[in-house]
């Protein structure tokens, strides 16, 4: 649907160049823009080397899992129907840790894998479950100490000071993610407890294993997976 939308604003403006008699000023846009694409994918790179260096050292020495045994109990009271064994929890907190940093090319494999696990608990595979939703909300709004891509886009294009967005943006996601788990809680109160996931409970009472990882020792980490490149989810 989005590529039509753009296809339809790309056609527009052609027709509307060639009637006015301004193509050549749609060429000269085209142009420029392809050259800011490229000045600012660079001016991105320094920053995210930095941080996601920064990332690994962390990872290096234990910061991320004493921050995942931190983030448990809260992931646990903000996805209630997901079983805190489940592999959905350590991608879901890895998204979360991800975010928190800025990070949104980790987080987005994370975000992925973590709905695909949620969609083995779903009954319905057509309807989103209340956890799915939860994520997306938790994802969209995520607090983020660190506005890593904005300061690199800010010092890109010369800003005086790049990080004094910090406080700002702080507070905005701080509010933004209240407001998204204030609702998310209205919503699941009004429909109430989601359907048990009967293949998972059969597992654990038929002492069938369960996948190695667990929600304490999250199963990919944001620094090895943000490799594979790719935006917030």
């Amino acid at each position: 649907m989005v590529n039509w939308i753009w296809l339809f604003f790309i056609v527009v403006s052609v027709v509307v160049a060639a009637v006015n008699g301004r193509i050549d000023a749609v060429t000269q846009a085209a142009f420029d823009g392809a050259k800011s694409g490229v000045t600012i994918s660079f001016g991105l790179i320094s920053i995210m080397v930095f941080w996601l260096g920064m990332m690994r050292i962390a990872e290096d020495a234990g910061v991320l899992k004493k921050m995942a045994k931190l983030l448990s109990p809260v992931v646990r009271w903000l996805f209630p129907d997901v079983p805190a064994n489940h592999p959905a929890m350590g991608y879901i907190m890895s998204n979360l840790s991800a975010n928190l940093f800025g990070l949104g090319n980790a987080a987005t494999p994370m975000g992925i894998k973590a709905m695909q696990e949620l969609q083995k608990l779903n009954p319905d595979q057509e309807t989103a479950t209340p956890a799915m939703c939860t994520l997306l909300a938790l994802n969209t709004s995520s607090i983020t100490l660190v506005p890593t891509t904005l300061i690199a886009i800010r010092m890109n294009y010369g800003s005086a000071n790049p990080a004094e967005i910090v406080g700002t943006t702080l507070a905005a996601t701080f509010v933004a993610t209240g407001a998204a788990i204030l609702a998310d809680r209205w919503y699941r109160r009004r429909s109430g407890p989601p359907p048990a996931n009967k293949q998972y409970t059969s597992d654990k009472t038929s002492g069938k294993a369960l996948p190695a990882h667990t929600a304490m020792d999250p199963p990919i980490s944001a620094v090895s997976t943000v490799k594979g490149g790719g935006d917030r989810v």
